[in-house]
C-alpha cells in the first residue's frame, strides 16, 4: 500500500502546531529568568538577612528551590509552568527536580519498588551515569596534561 505523498504532507501540516519562535523565546527567558530571580532573591534573604555564609546560602538555595520544585510538581503546579514557559522552566535546577519527582509520582501506585524506586531513576539514572563518566574522562584528560607539563 503506497500513501499518497501530497496527501500526507497535507495531513502533517494540518496536525502540525504552529510556533512563534519569538514568543516561545520570550515565555523562556520570562520563566527562567523569574526562577533565576527566585533563587537570587532566595541567597540574598540568606545572606543579608540572616547572616548565612555565601557558600552555605548557596546550598541551600538549591535545596529550597528544589523542594519547591517538587512541592510544585506533586500539586501539579510545575508541568504547567512547563507548558507554558518550556525550556526555561526545564533547564533551571527545578526543571530537573521535576523531571526526577514526575515519572514517581505517576508510577507511585504500582508500589515502592517497582513504582516509585524504578520509575524515579528514569531520568536521574542517564543524567547521574554520564555526568561520572564525563567527570572521569574529563579528570583523566587533566591528569594526562599534568603528566604531560601541559596543566
Amino acid at each position: 500500500m503506497e500513501i499518497n505523498k501530497d496527501a500526507y504532507g497535507a495531513y502533517v501540516k494540518e496536525v502540525t502546531p504552529l510556533n512563534n519562535v519569538w514568543k516561545d523565546m520570550g515565555k523562556a527567558f520570562l520563566i527562567g529568568g523569574l526562577i533565576c530571580l527566585a533563587g537570587q532573591l532566595i541567597m540574598n534573604g540568606l545572606m543579608n538577612g540572616m547572616g548565612v555564609e555565601k557558600e552555605a546560602a548557596a546550598a541551600w538555595t538549591s535545596i529550597i528551590l528544589i523542594g519547591a520544585s517538587i512541592l510544585a510538581t506533586g500539586v501539579n503546579w510545575y508541568p504547567k509552568l512547563v507548558q507554558f514557559g518550556g525550556a526555561g522552566a526545564l533547564v533551571p535546577i527545578t526543571g530537573f527536580a521535576n523531571s526526577v519527582v514526575a515519572p514517581a509520582i505517576e508510577y507511585k501506585t504500582e508500589g515502592q519498588v517497582f513504582g516509585i524506586g524504578c520509575k524515579i531513576f528514569t531520568i536521574a539514572g542517564p543524567v547521574i551515569l554520564y555526568g561520572i563518566l564525563s567527570s572521569w574522562v574529563l579528570g583523566v584528560i587533566y591528569w594526562i596534561g599534568g603528566v604531560l607539563g601541559v596543566i
